[in-house]
């Protein structure tokens, strides 16, 4: 017989990868918990009746452009998927593509990445043959067009129009200019790679990933930043130009980025509370507010009921398509 050895022993687990999942969920508590005290001490100091009159006073050609403005920021982002289409080399209808995008956009708005902008994707996409590989180019393609806009306008915001932060939150003035510079220099170092790399593609962990050409990448930013700058155009409208254009912006950003790290859903309060912080200098909180509300209804809510009725038809034609080979590439 042949002599047995002794059993292997099982590597150590690595220390840090104990420690680390505990440690994000810590800091993200940490996080939510300075978000809810922000929230409360807001909430305290707003007359709500006077919110209630403000949403009322709204007049209604105010309300219509916003709307209008809504509308042009949900069909933009619907296009990012057609740059996805041309990144994964699929050949969906165009229409097709924005509706899934629509829809995931919209649920994403309101339910979080995972289950909208990640989730519905997933789904729909396979409803329609496309495997899981290529959706995965999809949605990373999406992702990161949203993101890299986001990183642009933030840095230079940060950089050139500095928000006034509220004494309380203990923020040195000084690092804001920095971490502005920090985040530019990431949209500027993707371009740059994607203009001068001589490696186009790499695999990671079996999946295939392909560096886009610049001309994609100058899309991305373009598209991403008008965007952006679309979404904050619907919350100047509806404050009636009380307060510069810049503040808005930055404030959006910087509401968007403390809504995702506080993982609310739809960032709901969060937004309403950077808004309120950041702006009562130049406006009432009541009005603020009011404006936040109304802009949730007409880029939250208005969206996400008629991306029910779009889901519905989606799922409906998929099932009277075809059976087909789905491809995971």
């Amino acid at each position: 017989m042949a002599a047995v050895g002794p059993a292997p022993v099982p590597a150590a687990a690595d220390p840090g990868r104990r420690w680390w999942p505990w440690f994000k969920r810590g800091l993200a508590l940490v996080f939510l918990a300075l978000v809810l005290v922000l929230l409360v001490r807001q909430a305290r100091g707003i007359a709500w009746a006077e919110v209630w009159q403000g949403l009322r006073a709204l007049p209604l050609p105010v309300l219509c452009a916003a709307g209008g403005l809504a509308l042009a920021s949900h069909l933009l982002y619907a296009c990012f998927d057609l740059l996805g289409r041309h990144y994964a080399r699929h050949n969906l209808a165009t229409p097709t593509v924005m509706a899934i995008t629509f829809v995931s956009y919209a649920f994403n708005l309101s339910m979080g990445s995972l289950v909208g902008g990640v989730g519905f994707r997933y789904r729909l996409y396979a409803q329609f043959g496309l495997g899981t590989a290529r959706t995965t180019r999809i949605v990373t393609m999406s992702m990161l067009t949203n993101w890299i806009g986001y990183l642009l306008l933030a840095g230079l915001m940060f950089m050139l129009f500095p928000p006034a932060l509220p004494e309380h939150w203990e923020v040195d003035a000084a690092t804001l200019p920095i971490a502005g510079a920090v985040m530019l220099a990431l949209p500027v170092a993707y371009l740059l790679w994607c203009a001068v790399s001589k490696r186009r593609s790499w695999t990671l962990r079996g999946h295939h990933i392909d560096l886009p050409t610049l001309r994609l990448a100058l899309l991305q930013m373009v598209m991403s930043c008008a965007n952006w700058l679309i979404m904050a155009a619907v919350v100047y409208v509806l404050l009636q130009q009380r307060i510069e254009f810049p503040l808005v912006l930055g404030t959006l950003l910087a509401g968007a980025v403390a809504g995702v790290l506080a993982h609310v859903p739809a960032g709901l309060g969060v937004l309403e509370a950077v808004f309120v912080a950041l702006l009562s200098d130049y406006a009432p909180a009541p009005t603020l507010v009011a404006a936040v509300l109304a802009y949730r209804a007409l880029y939250y809510l208005l969206p996400l009921i008629i991306a029910v009725g779009v889901y519905v038809l989606l799922e409906a034609r998929a099932k009277r398509l075809p059976a087909r080979t789905h491809s995971s590439h």
